[in-house]
């Protein structure tokens, strides 16, 4: 398995992951962000090229001011992070996540923050299994004030 940055080759494969790791968001949506992404000199998005014209992974890096538990400001980010099921296990994740940091520290970040859904075990391990520390939990709150 060959971790690489991103091609515009690359794009039916990576949206078929996205959509698979965030299946609630539109796909017209998601396909839109493709080129903004490999386009934005401030984010780096890596894949795990099976090297049959097919992906089994990415993760798409980027930067914020600011995350939980950081010293530092900014921040490299791990905005997605996904590896197709059959290789799970493998060590792909993590050398994919591995390309993100190595870009991060190549921008001068000292540190990486991530996030995932509370309730989502299998990345929660995955963090944990390649260093990363839980910084805290949060629960958002809404309430509507007016009917549309």
């Amino acid at each position: 398995m060959i971790i690489r940055p991103v091609e515009e080759r690359d794009f039916d494969e990576w949206l078929r992951m996205r959509l698979t790791l965030w299946p609630d968001q539109p796909a017209d949506d998601l396909r839109a962000e493709l080129a903004t992404l490999r386009a934005d000199e401030s984010t780096a998005t890596f894949v795990a090229d099976r090297g049959n014209g097919t992906l089994g992974g990415f993760v798409e890096a980027g930067q914020r001011k600011y995350a939980e538990d950081c010293d530092t400001s900014p921040v490299g980010y791990i905005e997605g992070w996904y590896v197709d099921a059959d290789l799970r296990g493998q060590g792909i994740g993590r050398a994919l996540v591995q390309a993100a940091e190595q870009w991060a520290i190549a921008q001068g970040f000292t540190e990486m923050g991530s996030d995932t859904w509370i309730d989502n075990e299998i990345s929660y391990r995955a963090h944990l299994a390649i260093g990363y520390a839980e910084a805290e939990r949060l629960i958002h709150f809404k309430k509507r004030l007016i009917n549309p």
